[in-house]
């Protein structure tokens, strides 16, 4: 079941952030709503095509987020990965207003309970991810994503001094037109659906096949290189 597409009641922000609320509500429902038999084909697909784009991690750190309310659960991806050298890291938010922390993770870390009773390492090495698996309750057409509000992963994508690499996962059904971005939005580099791999190119997203995704996510990752440019 979709949603009509309503519009905001004017384009100030907070209707726009009113607007958001209802649509980040409504996808989260629905995505609770889907039996567990199609979460489980679409997590599997989903997976088979993050591992299609980083089939050789090279020793990258992964950032990726516990799944939380029938999200895609990107541990058979982290799991893939990890097997071939490649470090995980989980996100602890660290204050409201502030950008994530990424903590090491691995199968028996010492774990405690963070946001949402979400579970997140204990005291283990901080990491900067090389690559960041982001949940996203609806994605637009311009790769920006609907989260939780917090601005969390916003927050951090910006402030980092090198560069990470996101990409943002979620089910092709919660795919929308927009969701109206604002000056603080941060675009995802690459988006993985069930029904294929898309990158964000000239505002908006583009369909790509298995072989460019994969020369896409390698060519982000040397842009890794070039210094941030902040505003003041």
């Amino acid at each position: 079941m979709k949603s009509r597409m309503s519009e905001p009641v004017s384009m100030n922000w907070q209707d726009i952030s009113d607007w958001r609320k209802a649509q980040r509500e409504h996808w989260i429902a629905w995505r609770c709503a889907v039996p567990q038999a199609q979460h489980v084909a679409w997590g599997r697909r989903m997976t088979a095509l993050l591992c299609a784009l980083l089939p050789a991690p090279q020793n990258a750190v992964i950032g990726f987020c516990w799944p939380f309310k029938a999200e895609f659960d990107a541990r058979f991806a982290v799991r893939y990965w990890r097997e071939r050298g490649a470090t995980a890291a989980l996100p602890e938010v660290t204050g409201k207003g502030r950008p994530l922390r990424f903590r090491q993770w691995w199968p028996g870390a010492p774990m405690t309970r963070g946001v949402y009773d979400i579970p997140l390492p204990d005291g283990t090495p901080e990491l900067l991810p090389d690559i960041a698996i982001v949940p996203m309750n609806a994605c637009d057409g311009g790769g920006y994503r609907l989260g939780y509000g917090g601005g969390y992963f916003d927050r951090t994508l910006a402030a980092l001094e090198q560069r990470v690499v996101a990409i943002g996962v979620t089910y092709d059904a919660s795919r929308v037109p927009t969701i109206y971005p604002q000056a603080h939005d941060v675009a995802m580099d690459l988006v993985v659906t069930e029904a294929g791999l898309y990158a964000t190119r000239g505002g908006r997203l583009a369909f790509l096949d298995t072989a460019a995704g994969a020369a896409e996510l390698q060519r982000l990752l040397r842009l890794r290189d070039l210094p941030r440019k902040h505003s003041n």
